[in-house]
């Protein structure tokens, strides 16, 4: 099967914002396209039935109606529609394994600015074995422009072992849209570093510089691989998770990762992916790593 982005459509403004940034990427990545409509209740498929009587005739409309929206905007696309009679995720989770990325759309809270995770997105961003997209309906304003709009960021932890997949998908998403890359690390402040009046920048400049001189290690050999990508490395003193989402507010791209096995009967999402999609402006991209 051609290599494809599988974005899960159900019909909601939030998951046609999703088809349409995963149109974008499928172009960027010249692959192939996959709508998937999910749902209990489709019957086998009926032969030569009236519109009136066929029982699947709303998904295929669905399906339909966005395959031609998207395939007007991208004429060059390979675009496919697939309806499956499984729920939502289960067809999404059976996908992942033949899709370069799973979709998402999610739905942004304006009272609090950030994510509603609903049944099926949860699940699906802690159990896919490929990474996991989650976009929010277009919440800016027409007159608005977009700030950084081409900016990707990862945020890296220096210890373990999600270096490699998650650089490997930071590097190739920035290359395939001609985009600059930062890398964001954070590094809380010790206990011993701090003193009555605040902090000994002594310790802080020495954290600053043992990590930047590990970021630049850990980075090299994808500059090397990836030539074309304008990479900047950041290190914040603060906590992974705040420095993931204050560097991702004006990105068009947050990449964070998760283990792909946790020592527990249920899977596991850290508090830097947990900390990105609650409260992430923009797309987040949660990419599975061993």
């Amino acid at each position: 099967m051609q290599p494809v982005v599988t974005v899960g459509l159900d019909g909601s403004p939030e998951s046609l914002a999703a088809a349409r940034w995963a149109a974008d990427e499928a172009e960027k990545r010249k692959l192939a396209l996959r709508l998937l409509h999910a749902w209990p209740q489709l019957v086998p498929e009926p032969t030569r039935l009236p519109s009136e009587v066929d029982q699947n005739y709303w998904a295929k409309r669905l399906v339909h109606t966005a395959r031609a929206e998207l395939q007007a905007r991208h004429p060059g696309l390979s675009i496919v529609g697939n309806l499956v009679a499984d729920d939502a995720q289960n067809a999404l989770l059976k996908a992942a394994p033949e899709s370069e990325m799973i979709v998402l759309g999610s739905r942004g809270m304006a009272s609090v600015e950030s994510y509603f995770l609903g049944d099926v997105s949860m699940p699906v961003v802690a159990r896919a074995d490929r990474p996991v997209v989650l976009v929010r309906a277009e919440a800016r304003d027409e007159g608005t422009p977009a700030v950084a709009a081409n900016r990707v960021v990862v945020a890296l932890k220096l210890h373990g072992s999600s270096g490699d997949e998650l650089l490997d998908f930071a590097f190739h998403t920035a290359a395939a849209r001609g985009a600059p890359l930062q890398v964001v690390h954070g590094r809380s402040v010790p206990l011993h570093a701090r003193v009555p009046w605040g902090v000994d920048h002594h310790v802080t400049e020495e954290l600053t510089q043992d990590a930047q001189e590990q970021l630049s290690k850990a980075l090299r050999p994808w500059s090397e691989k990836y030539p074309q990508v304008d990479v900047a490395r950041e290190v914040r003193l603060t906590s992974p998770a705040k420095a993931a989402v204050e560097a991702g507010q004006d990105a068009a791209l947050l990449v964070v990762g998760r283990r792909r096995h946790h020592r527990g009967p249920a899977p596991h999402l850290g508090h830097v992916v947990h900390a990105a999609l609650h409260h992430g402006r923009c797309p987040v991209s949660v990419v599975p790593h061993d």
